[in-house]
């Protein structure tokens, strides 16, 4: 598994070196400055191979995985519900509502930290790797054009909307980044729930990365506004090594969930076409397509779902897969009837 593990990293890191190389047209548009940014994410891609490889191998995630990509590409599934899958995409990979059935400044602050990051990444990847450039149409400005992959794209004025703009994308994303973190960071030290079970590593180095790289990102702006490049020289340094450090750590850090989220996506996608019946959603006839619970009689989930935990628990060698069709309750009621008849038995 580790050596197919490494092979898909590997292969993944010679595929984007070749992209920058043909997208930056031999290099030509490379931007040497840029290389560590570009060094790390070539080890960014190698270590999200290598781990997503490993995830996948998972009997768990093996099964979620083929039973996302399978209603995925499933004709039947399309024509019962078309607008499913682009759905499932807005509500758990753009705006998280699930989030905010836990909480609204959670899901506030996730909000921030996502679109804010999404915005840093489309901009700084492909400038890192060469494939957009903006040059001077006139050679002493205002004019500028932005090219992708050398053809031009948009010509636009450096001193209008649009140009502060196309040079302020990445403090506009430092501004949202930063109340985001910011507010978990301060949850994290403040919430005795979150406190409990909360490693330094893996919780906090996250956050605190996020706002050191949008801190320093906006003072590089400063510098060159207002202290006429002092200490610019210092803070390009900072900046790039915690930009380094994060794309480096995310392979192996909680920020990986952002790799595996487009999974919970496939699997949302196959629980709701299985309550589909006749073009029904689950709920608005009798056959709902939802298993009962063996003992109260009330809905558990779709029976494919169900099936599909049970052949996980048996891969697993957990040998109790048919308690999966019981309902949270009855479990509890179950293990308490079982525990007075057996352990409580014995007191007198």
């Amino acid at each position: 598994m580790r050596r197919r593990a490494t092979l898909a990293g590997v292969t993944v890191s010679v595929l984007l070196i070749l992209a920058i190389v043909l997208g930056s047209r031999l290099l030509r548009d490379f931007d040497s400055a840029l290389l560590p940014y570009a060094v790390a994410t070539v080890f960014l891609a190698f270590g999200v191979a290598y781990r997503y490889t490993v995830w996948v191998s998972a009997p768990g995630a093996r099964r979620l995985f083929k039973q996302g990509w399978r209603a995925f590409f499933s004709a039947e599934n399309f024509r019962r519900a078309p607008t499913a899958l682009p759905r499932m995409i807005a509500t758990y990979l753009g705006f998280q509502k699930f989030l905010g059935a836990r909480s609204h400044a959670r899901w506030a602050a996730h909000q921030l930290i996502f679109w804010g990051c999404v915005l840093a990444a489309l901009i700084t990847f492909p400038l890192t790797w060469g494939w957009f450039t903006f040059t001077s149409s006139t050679g002493s400005g205002p004019g500028y054009e932005m090219r992708i992959w050398g053809f031009k794209v948009l010509g636009f004025d450096a001193l209008n909307v649009v140009g502060w703009l196309m040079f302020h994308g990445l403090d506009i994303a430092a501004v949202l980044v930063i109340p985001g973190a910011s507010y978990f960071l301060w949850r994290r030290m403040k919430d005795r729930g979150a406190i409990t079970g909360q490693r330094f590593a893996y919780d906090l180095v996250p956050l605190i990365a996020l706002i050191v790289i949008s801190v320093t990102g906006l003072l590089l702006t400063f510098s060159s506004i207002f202290l006429h490049g002092g200490g610019y020289e210092f803070l390009a340094i900072l900046h790039m090594v915690s930009v380094v450090f994060t794309l480096i750590y995310i392979p192996f850090g909680k920020f990986f969930h952002i790799v595996q989220r487009p999974a919970a996506v496939g699997m949302q996608l196959f629980k709701y076409t299985a309550r589909r019946r006749d073009g029904q959603p689950a709920g608005e006839g009798a056959d709902t397509g939802l298993l009962a619970c063996r003992r109260c009689g009330q809905p558990i989930d779709t029976a494919p779902y169900v099936e599909n935990l049970q052949g996980t628990m048996r891969d697993l060698k957990l040998d109790f897969d048919q308690w999966a069709e019981y309902c949270p309750r009855c479990k509890r009621v179950l293990r308490g009837t079982a525990y007075l008849s057996h352990v409580k038995k014995g007191f007198k």
